[in-house]
């Protein structure tokens, strides 16, 4: 591939001027890296885990250890990590109807929830309930309120206080999405998932969750370690480390992750079956590599960040900015904008380059939706990929990248793009 010299030179002055941040990522991914490897010798880990079980899966070693593993490394009591799980949306959907009952509270205080999960709880784009006949948890007598985050994009705990104290003993879940989603709003950091934990838990006794897809690894910390009763999360995200070929984990308490057992499989049976059939392997491996992976992906949304800049799009956040997910939003003004930055990284891409990405109507959104994604598992959001709903302002988000060499490739490739439709 051949790039300009306006391209390559501001993503050499980038480089310079990003030295420190991409220092701090790996510092990170050094701790993380640390602690996973800490916790493999913990539960001697060894090839005979690979092999994977079939049928009911019992006593399967290398699915007992992975529990295990998962939760020391994300200071839970427990985690649940299986192949076949298909996204993060049933990850989240297991959790929220393992621990809510008719006549139960459900409150998110961040805003209302990622588009995918509009269904799953029952309610409109605006956040209000409604019952879907289509076993939503509203159809099964769950009640849904939502708290607003504060212009800047802050929590309302004055909000939260006045929610808590008018449902009372009913709320059951206090809801945080950690990532921003199709949202404009800052990702939260650990430290402030773990302020609203204390908060709320000074309430109410409810389990605090936590949808925390893009996070994992961005910090050295997760929010299983400051207070949350639950964390869920995707294996073909940063916890899969780009490996995994499917796959979804939910780390927390003893009681919300054997709740979340008998969801996923049955009362009484929970995570006591469940035949790996041979993916032990890429797990592991994945969440071996993930730290590191996930200081690949960190790079390029900063250096994606600091060329979008310099090329005059609004990003968020800022190339210089702290991080607490993978996500780098681009804001493109126009729907042509979103488009041609998509086209430049499936160009890039090692898995169907050829490809022109085009918005269609993806099955759990409000709005047509484009997305460049030539990975070799797909829908990775760990692997190089940007997406975008297609209404006002056209944001690209922009995650992943297997190593920065390639994702350095992709920005590249999408600022050409950019460049040649404003000509």
């Amino acid at each position: 591939m051949e790039f300009s010299k306006k391209v390559t030179d501001i993503v050499a002055q980038a480089e310079k001027e990003l030295a420190e941040k991409f220092a701090e990522f790996d510092r990170i991914a050094f701790e993380n890296t640390s602690r996973v490897l800490d916790a493999f010798r913990e539960h001697k880990v060894s090839d005979a885990m690979f092999a994977g079980t079939t049928g009911y899966g019992y006593n399967d070693k290398g699915r007992e250890a992975l529990d295990l593993i998962y939760a020391d490394v994300f200071g839970a009591e427990a985690a649940l990590v299986r192949h076949n799980i298909v996204n993060g949306t049933q990850t989240i959907a297991i959790g929220l109807y393992a621990l809510l009952r008719p006549g139960d509270v459900m409150l998110s205080v961040t805003g209302k929830p990622y588009d995918t999960l509009e269904k799953v709880i029952g309610i409109n784009p605006d956040g209000t309930s409604c019952k879907t006949d289509e076993g939503s948890l509203a159809d099964f007598g769950v009640i849904y309120d939502q708290v607003e985050l504060l212009p800047d994009g802050s929590i309302d705990f004055p909000g939260i206080k006045e929610k808590i104290e008018e449902y009372g003993s009913k709320i059951k879940v206090v809801f945080i999405q950690r990532s921003k989603g199709y949202m404009t709003r800052p990702t939260l950091s650990v430290k402030t998932i773990g302020e609203i934990a204390k908060f709320s838990k000074a309430l109410c006794d409810a389990y605090v969750v936590v949808d925390n897809c893009y996070g994992e690894f961005c910090e050295n910390i997760e929010p299983t370690a400051v207070g949350a009763d639950m964390i869920l999360g995707s294996l073909i995200k940063n916890a899969g480390g780009g490996t995994a070929l499917s796959g979804g984990y939910i780390a927390g308490t003893k009681k919300a992750v054997e709740l979340a057992s008998y969801r996923h499989t049955t009362v009484g049976t929970g995570n006591e079956v469940g035949a790996t059939l041979g993916q032990n392997r890429d797990m592991f491996r994945g969440f071996f590599l993930a730290p590191h992976t996930v200081a690949q992906a960190l790079k390029t949304a900063a250096l994606a960040a600091y060329v979008f800049e310099k090329l005059g799009y609004v990003t968020e956040p800022k190339w210089n900015d702290n991080r607490y997910d993978i996500i780098q939003r681009i804001q493109c003004a126009t729907g042509e904008g979103l488009c041609a930055f998509c086209r430049g990284i499936q160009y890039a891409s090692p898995v169907d380059s050829f490809a022109t990405p085009e918005p269609w109507e993806m099955p759990g959104y409000t709005d047509p939706v484009i997305m460049a994604a030539g990975a070799f598992v797909q829908g990775s959001s760990i692997e190089l990929s940007a997406d975008g709903p297609m209404r006002e302002p056209f944001t690209a988000y922009l995650q992943g990248g297997l190593t920065y060499e390639s994702g350095k490739i992709g920005i590249m490739s999408a600022a050409e793009e950019m460049l040649k439709m404003q000509k």
